[in-house]
């Protein structure tokens, strides 16, 4: 079978452990957390063909799999959501941990639930958005902060947005206050720029090398930052061999516990990328909300919600997220032009056949 290395990923350190053709451990190994220390070990390997090493997804992991493949090296990148058997131990170590995987790997690579990391350009401009993201995010708990301060000392914000706030703050601050609050505005007000900064960069970048990213911002609640998330996330749209399958992937349908005749409810996987399930979520309250325009989608999570309470309205949140995401990946595959009521239309047109 050849050798199999499975490796532990560190911030520190990577800990290797070298399984034979036969499967004994025939080398362990702790290598520094830097390419040329990585680099230097792999030479230990003249036939890097005939290796295959497993790694976990983690920070590393990206970075590491490009160099292993890159050397001749087969890499199988074990998803950790699946690797519960390595960090759900009472005896957790580096060196097991390593072992198990190598393990994993020489006896059915499937038990790993491998994935692949998306490409080096894909990775760059998608820390674009999740950089905006930090900053978005830098910027709400400021403002928190700032109605937080004032509420102490009986002064209350109207509600507005984050880019409204400084204005509006600037009325109900106390002169004992100001000392401390001027540097929060300050500092939101330069976070806005920088914000917008980043829209411009990720408009450009939408208009010069994604320019598939227009056609799925045909869909209301979705806008380009939405698409390109979508577009970089999914890199391939011929990965998915039905537009049905990108609702798992994004971690949005419920998860499974059944057992006997027991069949327990629960609430979604939320696999996948946390940044572009978000911003699906909030496309699908957009649709909801009072702004959206009657379309299949807002039709589709009406009959869900119904005349529910706040469970059925989350639900139907959900599955709106859920069924923009196949339309969206539909709408890249074909290159259609996007109609907001084409079921409702062609149920219209069957109706009248009958």
């Amino acid at each position: 079978m050849g050798t199999t290395v499975g490796m532990g990923l560190g911030d520190r350190e990577h800990v290797a452990c070298v399984l034979d053709d036969g499967g004994d451990v025939v080398g362990r190994v702790a290598v520094a957390n830097s390419p040329d220390s990585v680099t230097k070990s792999l030479d230990e390997f003249p036939d890097a063909g005939s290796v295959t090493v497993a790694i976990e997804t983690g920070t590393h992991s990206p970075w590491m799999s490009d160099l292993l493949e890159s050397r001749g090296f087969r890499v199988l990148v074990g998803k950790s959501r699946s690797l519960r058997a390595i960090w759900d131990t009472e005896f957790k170590d580096d060196g097991r941990g390593a072992e198990l995987l190598a393990r994993m790997a020489r006896f059915d690579p499937k038990i790993l639930s491998p994935i692949r990391h998306r490409g080096r350009r894909a990775q760059a401009d998608l820390a674009m958005i999740r950089a905006r993201d930090s900053l978005v995010r830098a910027r709400s708990s400021l403002a928190s902060s700032v109605r937080g301060m004032l509420k102490s000392f009986g002064g209350r914000i109207a509600d507005c947005s984050v880019e409204a706030l400084r204005s509006k703050a600037e009325k109900h601050i106390p002169e004992d206050l100001r000392p401390a609050l001027a540097p929060l505005l300050s500092s939101i007000r330069s976070l806005t720029v920088q914000i917008r900064a980043f829209d411009k960069s990720i408009e450009t970048m939408c208009g010069k090398k994604y320019p598939e990213t227009e056609r799925l911002a045909q869909v209301a609640g979705v806008g380009l930052l939405t698409a390109l998330a979508f577009v970089l996330v999914l890199e391939n749209p011929r990965r998915f061999r039905e537009s049905r399958d990108v609702g798992p992937y994004l971690g949005l349908v419920p998860g499974r516990d059944r057992s006997g005749q027991a069949d327990k409810p629960l609430p979604i996987t939320k696999a996948g990328d946390t940044l572009l399930r978000r911003l699906m979520v909030g496309s699908a309250n957009y649709i909801l909300g009072p702004f959206g325009p009657d379309c299949d989608l807002r039709r589709y999570g009406e009959r869900i919600a119904g005349s529910g309470g706040k469970v059925a309205k989350r639900k139907a949140k959900i599955a709106v997220a859920r069924k923009l995401g196949v339309l969206l990946h539909r709408l890249w595959v074909t290159g259609e032009t996007y109609e907001p009521l084409r079921n409702s239309s062609s149920n219209r047109k069957s109706a009248k056949a009958a």
